[in-house]
């Protein structure tokens, strides 16, 4: 069975979120906004475009923030991509096409 961690939005099998060992957590909903993967600016843009054009919205959250981006270079910055629950599975299925084994390095949990 699948749980939802609404602090990390991050789905997970366990007893516990492996990201921040909460122990409330929930059955996910499809319009839950769920974790999907940690990218470059770059990829991260190329990730975007790839979801939009399989009709999969998602939204980036920057991990520095804009000030700290601007001081140090945008290519140091890392976005965190979401989507719904309900494309979840096939987001991830584009992710492992994309990146293949590379994407266990940058795991919400690690």
């Amino acid at each position: 069975m699948q749980l939802y961690c609404p602090r990390c939005s991050l789905v997970f099998s366990g007893n516990y979120c492996p990201n921040c060992g909460g122990k409330r957590f929930r059955e996910p909903e499809d319009e839950d906004l769920c974790f999907l993967v940690e990218k470059g600016q770059i990829w991260c843009d190329m990730l975007a475009d790839v979801l939009k054009q399989h009709g999969i919205p998602c939204i980036a959250k920057g991990r520095l923030g804009a000030g700290l981006a601007m001081q140090v270079g945008s290519f140091l910055e890392t976005q965190r991509v979401y989507v719904s629950y309900a494309d979840l599975k096939e987001a991830a299925e584009i992710v492992e096409e994309l990146f293949g084994s590379e994407q266990e390095e940058n795991d919400f949990n690690v």
